[in-house]
C-alpha cells in the first residue's frame, strides 16, 4: 500500500470515529467543520509542497511571498512598504518580518533606507537583485502552483474558485456580525 493510500485510510477511520463522537453529541450536521477541515488540509498541503520546492533555492516561501508583495507595491506606484506594513500585509509578527527581512538584505533582495517622514523607522524596497530574481521566478512558481490543479478540469477550477469566494465572503460577514454582537457582559 503507498503511503498516500494509507494516510487516507487513516484519515478516513478518524473521520469515521470523530463523525460517530459527534453524532453520540448529538451533532449530525458537520458542513462547516467539514469545509474548514478541508480549506486547512488544502492550505497545509499547499504551504507544505511550496516550502519543499523553495527549500531547493536560498530562500523561504514567506521571504518569496515578503518579495511578491514588494513587487506588487512597485506596480501600485509605491516606492516601498514599511515593515509593518508588510507583517500586516502578510499577517505576520513584526519580529518575524524582521528576521526574514534580515535575511533578504544579507541577500541583496532589498534595499532598507530610513523613512524621510520618520527617523525611527525604515522603508523596505527590492533591489534589482531581488527584482531579477523574481522575474524570473514568478514564472516557475506560479506555474508549478497551475500544475498543482492539474486533477481538475478549467471548469471545475472555476466553480472551485467561486464557491470559495462565496465562503470567504460568508466567513466575513460572519466576522463582521461576531464584531458587532452584544457580548455577555453587556447583555
Amino acid at each position: 500500500m503507498t503511503n498516500t493510500a494509507t494516510n487516507q485510510s487513516k484519515h478516513d477511520e478518524h473521520r469515521r470515529v470523530f463523525t460517530h463522537m459527534l453524532a453520540e453529541a448529538g451533532v449530525t450536521e458537520i458542513h462547516g467543520l467539514e469545509l474548514l477541515r478541508l480549506v486547512k488540509m488544502c492550505n497545509g498541503a499547499y504551504d507544505h509542497i511550496l516550502g519543499e520546492q523553495m527549500r531547493q533555492e536560498s530562500m523561504s516561501s514567506p521571504q518569496w511571498r515578503l518579495l511578491m508583495r514588494l513587487l506588487a507595491a512597485e506596480h501600485e506606484d509605491q516606492k516601498s512598504l514599511t515593515p509593518t506594513e508588510l507583517a500586516r500585509s502578510q499577517r505576520l509578527s513584526k519580529n518575524t518580518v524582521s528576521a526574514h527581512l534580515r535575511s533578504l538584505e544579507e541577500q541583496g533582495m532589498i534595499e532598507r533606507e530610513i523613512d524621510p517622514d520618520d527617523l525611527r523607522a525604515f522603508r523596505i524596497q527590492l533591489s534589482a537583485e531581488g527584482r531579477r530574481v523574481m522575474r524570473l521566478s514568478l514564472l516557475i512558481h506560479i506555474g508549478f502552483l497551475n500544475d498543482l490543479t492539474n486533477d481538475m478540469n478549467p471548469a471545475e477550477i472555476a466553480q472551485l474558485e467561486s464557491l470559495l469566494e462565496k465562503l470567504h465572503h460568508s466567513l466575513l460577514r460572519g466576522a463582521e456580525n461576531e464584531c458587532t454582537a452584544p457580548t455577555q457582559s453587556s447583555k
